[in-house]
């Protein structure tokens, strides 16, 4: 079973290699938040569960660092208060959590990275849909069939699997990829 698996997730990474549209999708991601924060604005993450991990841990190698010293990026996890989501849930619903967030902290020219295996997620959809009235560029980072994310994204980042464990350790290296190029680019000399 552990060879096994291993060999899954080799798969899926490997399609991901082999696919050049979503290798240029991936590229075109981190350029859109290059640009954003060329022009001082935010990259903003969300997601349930596994994905809200994920969100938080992309947030933390651009806020701290990724592979470089380098001056903090202001990016952040929309699902890290407690205390917040708590209180929108018990009085507004589950659903609003981040899109209330949005509605307080996004401004136009701002990023949302929208993480959802399934594409699905009723949370996340609001909250794309609150991005897109603050004219907010939407990344949509999903598994195969982008599910209803699919639509509402200006760039779909969609995992070639339908299998969750698979999907999610593949959001993560796209997830480095995009830290990579965005530290690699913001930060090679000359560009300081």
């Amino acid at each position: 079973m552990i060879k096994n698996r291993i060999r899954e997730s080799i798969a899926v990474k490997n399609a991901i290699a082999e696919d050049i549209d979503l290798l240029k999708r991936i590229e075109n991601a981190a350029n859109i938040i290059i640009d954003a924060y060329k022009s001082g604005n935010r990259f903003l993450l969300c997601g349930n569960g596994g994905s809200a991990a994920d969100a938080q841990h992309i947030a933390a190698e651009l806020s701290g660092r990724y592979l470089i010293d380098r001056p903090p990026l202001d990016a952040e996890a929309l699902s890290v208060n407690t205390s917040y989501i708590t209180a929108v849930s018990n009085d507004y619903g589950y659903n609003e959590i981040f899109s209330r967030l949005l509605e307080a902290q996004g401004k136009e020219g701002d990023v949302l990275l929208a993480i959802s295996t399934s594409g699905n997620s009723s949370n996340i959809l609001m909250a794309i849909d609150t991005a897109k009235d603050k004219k907010m560029s939407i990344i949509a980072l999903t598994g195969a069939s982008g599910g209803k994310m699919k639509d509402k994204a200006d760039i779909l980042l969609n995992v070639p699997s339908t299998d969750t464990p698979r999907i999610q350790e593949s959001h993560i290296l796209i997830g480095h990829v995009i830290c990579e190029l965005i530290e690699s680019k913001l930060f090679s000399s000359g560009n300081k």
